[in-house]
């Protein structure tokens, strides 16, 4: 998708339009999707939430489990979204933001231009005649913004949670039409330990706002057995 996106510009892009909707060629594949801690208690109400590590910088990113394996999107289906609720990093496409090459500090609008949502004939026009930006343009940018902020805070949260060694390596099994299945790689909140902290450390999390995430967290835990019931009566 990289290769796709070009800088967004008035005069290059100035018939360009943008379909309301999400693209279901860039999301069926997907089974796990990057998510900011500010929405946790949407997330949780749908989708387990799970912890992924990235083995060059040791970072943890949590992302909600769309699919039990790779490639596999159990919330598409006929080409169409099952879920009530989209994760924000696949509303925000096809706009990106994206660091210039010049300096890796500046953040650039881009627009994934191969999309099926771009396009000249329908859709909301991102500049008017004018070439000034329109309302639709600067919603979505100040969409964009504040993922990159939430995404900030999140990655402050994922990195308190790892030095408090509250994240660990669990193996999830499931049975699917009789049939056991384990789902490695994945880092769970250690709820025993997170009961075991001092009240100290306990304070700490509740006055750092920790504990919405990590309730909601929790509470998410009991939607892998709907993704395997789900993948059952698909199967």
């Amino acid at each position: 998708m990289a290769d796709n996106i070009q800088p967004l510009h008035n005069k290059t892009h100035a018939n360009t339009k943008i379909k309301n909707g999400i693209n279901i060629e860039f999301i069926k594949t997907q089974h796990l999707v990057p998510i900011v801690a500010h929405e946790f208690s949407r997330v949780a109400n749908e989708y387990p939430i799970v912890f992924v590590k990235n083995s060059e910088s040791g970072e943890f990113q949590p992302v909600a489990m769309l699919g039990l394996e790779p490639n596999e999107n159990l919330m598409v289906k006929d080409d169409q979204w099952q879920g009530a609720y989209v994760p924000h990093a696949l509303t925000r496409y096809p706009l990106v933001l994206s660091a210039t090459p010049e300096d890796k500090t500046k953040l650039i609008v881009g627009i994934v231009e191969s999309s099926d949502l771009v396009g000249e004939e329908e859709g909301q026009a991102l500049f008017d005649d004018k070439g000034e930006e329109t309302d639709y343009l600067k919603r979505r940018k100040d969409s964009l913004i504040s993922f990159v902020e939430f995404s900030q805070v999140t990655a402050a949260f994922s990195k308190f949670l790892a030095e408090k060694e509250l994240l660990t390596a669990q193996t999830l099994t499931l049975e699917i039409k009789g049939e056991k299945r384990d789902i490695n790689g994945i880092y769970l909140i250690d709820e025993k330990k997170l009961n075991e902290l001092s009240d100290e450390d306990f304070l700490d999390i509740r006055k750092r706002g920790y504990l919405g995430p990590i309730y909601s967290f929790l509470t998410s835990m009991h939607q892998v057995n709907r993704l395997a019931r789900v993948k059952s009566a698909q199967a």
